[in-house]
C-alpha cells in the first residue's frame, strides 16, 4: 500500500529527499523542545539516521506528514513525520513517535490524526496489541493530542530527561487493541 490515508492527511514512505526538510526541523529549537534531541544535527548525522532507518524492517520505516492545503486538489504539504520503533514482536508492542515541524500547521489536529492514521495501521493491518510513547512533562499540547487520539495516561517516569539544566518528568501513554475496537 503505496499510501496511508486519513481523513485530512496520508503517511507516504520517507524519501532521501526529504532529509533536507527533516534538518530543518530538528534544528529548530522551538520544534525540538519537547523530542530528544540534545545536539545540532548536520546532513553527515540525518544521512546516517536515514540509512539506519531503512535497515530496520519496513514497519519500522518512517512515515512522512503530508497534508492538503485547504482549496487544493492536487497538492500535499509535507508537515512532520511518525514512526514505529521497534516492533515487539512477541508482546505485539511498540513505541510510537511523532512530529510536526512545520510550526504553522500546529494546532490544527493534524498530530492527532496522524495518530489515529498510524493506530489503524498498527491494530488493523500490523497485529500490534499496544501501542505506547513517551511525552515530556513540559509539552502539554502533545499530551492532549494523544488523549483525543485515544491513548490513556499509565504513568511518570520522574526526572527521566535532562533538558536546559533540569530535570523533566516523561509521562507513558498507550492505546490497546481492545482500546481502539471500542472507539
Amino acid at each position: 500500500m503505496p499510501f496511508l490515508y486519513g481523513h485530512n492527511l496520508r503517511l507516504r514512505s520517507a524519501e532521501r529527499t526529504d532529509i533536507p526538510k527533516f534538518l530543518r526541523w530538528i534544528n529548530d529549537p522551538e520544534v525540538v523542545e519537547s523530542l530528544e534531541v540534545y545536539a545540532p544535527m548536520g546532513t553527515i548525522e540525518e544521512e546516517g539516521w536515514f540509512d539506519a532507518m531503512k535497515a530496520r524492517p519496513i514497519d519500522e520505516h518512517a512515515l512522512v506528514i503530508e497534508i492538503h492545503p485547504e482549496g487544493s486538489d492536487d497538492e500535499w504539504v509535507v508537515i512532520g513525520n511518525t514512526s514505529f520503533f521497534p516492533i515487539d514482536q512477541k508482546a505485539r508492542s511498540v513505541e510510537i513517535g511523532i512530529m510536526i515541524g512545520e510550526k504553522d500547521y500546529w494546532n490544527k489536529g493534524h498530530g492527532t490524526e496522524a495518530m489515529r492514521t498510524m493506530c489503524r495501521y498498527g491494530f488493523e493491518e500490523l497485529n500490534l496489541n499496544r501501542i505506547w510513547l513517551r511525552v515530556f512533562d513540559t509539552n502539554p499540547r502533545a499530551r492532549k493530542a494523544y488523549e483525543k487520539a485515544g491513548f490513556v495516561y499509565e504513568g511518570t517516569l520522574r526526572q527521566a530527561e535532562y533538558k536546559h539544566g533540569r530535570y523533566i518528568d516523561v509521562h507513558i501513554m498507550s492505546i490497546l487493541k481492545s482500546d481502539w475496537i471500542k472507539n
